[in-house]
């Protein structure tokens, strides 16, 4: 009994298949991440090895690869190399980072929860900011992707912080915690990552032990933050509110202020920039953002380095 014929496609059919569309399949022939098809006639004659050839590329590419990366991870398939590590690798580090699961919320309650008046502007910022995202078919209806998010923000306004305000910060803290997870990421590569991705692509032993890694190291970064945040929190708290308070004495342990000479041209500088009145004031806040700044590069430094820190203070 024969078996059954192989099926075959003409290029407007794999393009209506795939997704893709037929220019892209030419121009993936000319970068040689798609075989060459079969003469047959005048036609040209594609398979299922084709078809399942342009969906795999299509996935590797919504996970960020850019398409030399994907031939060379392609070029290693063929080669016999397999993939098996590398995808379980792809999967792993585009996995969920976190246990909070996605919610969706009506127009109605989400009005309820920031003070029940529409407010079309506050919407758009927030699908800006990916706090909401849009769901086709559906005004009336948003994806929440982080409810803890979406809850804190509408504390702060139930507590009279402005949208705007909320909205400002959050892009501040967004850079700075995006520092903190690429200092993160440099630390790790450098001391844990390199000996498994040292080389492209990554064998699939590699790439598969590269992925267990990430499992094992991937709760550390949120752990260490949450930690170094506590610590920070309870310091600043307290200085505000001694501050805040009157303290006729600085907390224990900081020195008494002191002057600090600066340069005159600084000085005119500033004054230009804020006014006389304000100068003080803006060099105080300078110098503590540039202390906040150096805080946040710290957290990225070994456990070791921490506990030594402690030792000493």
């Amino acid at each position: 009994m024969s078996g059954e014929r192989a099926v075959e496609y003409r290029i407007e059919d794999l393009a209506h298949h795939s997704g893709a569309t037929v220019r892209t399949i030419r121009a993936y022939q000319d970068r040689g991440l798609l075989p060459k098809p079969e003469r047959r006639g005048r036609s040209n004659v594609y398979g299922d090895s084709h078809l399942a050839r342009l969906r795999q590329i299509a996935d590797l590419l919504d996970r960020g690869y850019t398409l030399a990366s994907i031939k060379e991870l392609l070029e290693a398939w063929d080669a016999g190399r397999g993939l098996g590590g590398v995808l379980g690798l792809v999967a792993e580090v585009h996995g969920p980072w976190t246990d909070e699961k996605a919610d969706r919320i009506s127009r109605a309650e989400l009005y309820a929860s920031f003070g029940g008046e529409p407010d079309e502007e506050a919407i758009a910022e927030a699908v800006e900011l990916g706090v909401l995202e849009r769901i086709p078919g559906r005004d009336d209806e948003f994806l929440v992707p982080s409810p803890q998010e979406l809850a804190v923000a509408a504390e702060l306004h139930s507590a009279g912080v402005p949208l705007s305000a909320i909205y400002g910060h959050l892009r501040e803290l967004r850079g700075q915690v995006e520092h903190i997870a690429s200092r993160f990421l440099e630390f790790t590569t450098e001391h844990v990552f390199a000996r498994y991705l040292g080389h492209r692509p990554p064998s699939d032993a590699d790439a598969a032990e590269a992925a267990s890694m990430v499992r094992r190291l991937r709760p550390l970064a949120q752990q260490t933050v949450d930690a170094e945040l506590a610590r920070a929190m309870k310091l600043f708290a307290t200085r505000h509110l001694q501050y805040h308070l009157g303290a006729e004495h600085p907390p224990a342990g900081e020195e008494d202020p002191r002057r600090v000479a600066l340069p005159a041209d600084t000085i005119r500088a500033v004054e230009r920039l804020v006014g006389s009145e304000h100068t003080a004031a803006f060099i105080a806040a300078a110098a503590e953002r540039e202390v906040h700044t150096r805080t946040l590069d710290a957290l990225t430094a070994s456990r070791r380095d921490y506990d030594e820190v402690d030792q000493r203070s």
